[in-house]
């Protein structure tokens, strides 16, 4: 308010300052009576008129009208504009810091269509992994290669990708790197893109029996619940290929497709694995805990439940079949899920952890007590 206060007597001194100056002026320039003249008082007229009498004088004064002086209202028009530039209204001044806080979004410019045709109903796979293993495991249709143009000779990577898309009868287009940037939106694509049918998950009905895939007490199944990051997914995916999960199965709510990303997270893991989904997470372990599989649930080492015991994964033995569940990334395992683990597993840290990191990202929870528990499983000799 003071800042304001002395703009205004500053711009009302600096207003005032023509007005003196122009007086001055006015003064200096009259011209003095001479002998025989009189000047009429009250500023009726400026000029000097001869003295002729009074009543003269009055006649002339009256005949002559009033005239309003002009620089008198071009002043006050000219600061009235310059308070209304340099003072903005309480509405203006709201709108300022509104605009200031929340700037206006630059529209991006329309994009180019891509000068390629694509399949209705297709999907791009990126990258060299995973469009090598769609290549080799044949899960998909396939519809074109699209391989990056070189100033010089192909790459042998580029090269064996042309030959085997060849022999299958797949097109093969070598295209410039902004083509193959707008196809997988971005993505790192190392100079190779697969246009081809998604890969959906297989519907538990579907399912082998478990005795397709071993005889014995070592079975480790994989139930993920929720999981929505594509990243996350694709590497959890990844992690359990490697240390030999022998089935994974996913919530069909609330859980995140089988995209490129994931494909590409994983290293191409998920064109190996069959994933099974289901409507009915609950009801399948329900079932299998019938069976006699021991259903094992994690939660974070802060986390106190009383009605489920929680071990250490260092030290969980591993004795008969079992399946290993992982929740959501932000809420973790719903209570209905949880109610049906017969033990909870927990990863302990090596130290005093402020709130908000005191758990790990459920990829990096996944690696570690996947291999706690597969490190336990009998070697043929």
């Amino acid at each position: 308010m003071a800042l304001h206060l002395s703009f205004k007597s500053g711009l009302w001194d600096a207003a005032r300052l023509p007005c003196a100056f122009g007086t001055i002026r006015r003064l200096s320039m009259r011209r003095k009576p001479q002998a025989g003249e009189r000047e009429l008082p009250g500023g009726v007229s400026s000029q000097v008129i001869p003295d002729r009498g009074l009543e003269t004088a009055r006649d002339q004064s009256e005949a002559q009208p009033r005239k309003p002086w002009k620089g008198r209202a071009l002043r006050n028009e000219f600061w009235r504009q310059f308070r209304a530039q340099t003072v903005p209204s309480d509405r203006e001044e709201l709108k300022n810091l509104s605009n200031d806080d929340f700037p206006e979004r630059k529209r991006s410019p329309p994009q180019k269509p891509l000068p390629v045709e694509r399949t209705k109903g297709s999907e791009i796979l990126f990258g060299v992994a995973p469009c090598s293993l769609a290549l080799a495991r044949s899960k998909r249709n396939f519809f074109q290669l699209f391989l990056k143009a070189g100033k010089g000779t192909p790459s042998p990577t580029l090269e064996e990708f042309s030959r085997r898309a060849k022999d299958r009868g797949i097109p093969v287009k070598v295209v410039q790197r902004k083509v193959l940037d707008g196809l997988c939106k971005g993505g790192v694509h190392q100079g190779v893109c697969l246009e081809a049918t998604p890969l959906r998950p297989i519907g538990w009905q579907e399912a082998p029996p478990p005795e397709a895939e071993g005889v014995g007490s070592q079975l480790l199944w994989l139930a993920l619940e929720g999981i929505q990051d594509p990243m996350n997914l694709g590497a959890v995916l990844r992690s359990a290929h490697f240390l030999g999960v022998d089935r994974i199965v996913m919530s069909q709510r609330n859980s995140c497709p089988l995209t490129p990303v994931v494909s590409k997270a994983s290293s191409g893991a998920m064109e190996v694995l069959d994933v099974y989904n289901t409507d009915d997470l609950q009801s399948l372990l329900k079932a299998k805990s019938e069976q006699g599989w021991e259903v094992l649930g994690t939660a974070a080492h802060t986390k106190d439940l009383d009605s489920v015991p929680t071990v250490s994964c260092l030290d969980f033995r591993w004795k008969g079949p079992a399946i290993l569940l992982l929740g959501n990334e932000g809420y973790g395992l719903s209570p209905g899920t949880r109610s049906l683990c017969q033990r909870m597993l927990t990863i302990f840290p090596g130290r005093e952890l402020p709130p908000g990191i005191e758990s790990l990202n459920v990829s990096v929870a996944a690696g570690i007590l996947l291999h706690s528990i597969c490190s336990q499983r009998e070697r043929d000799p």
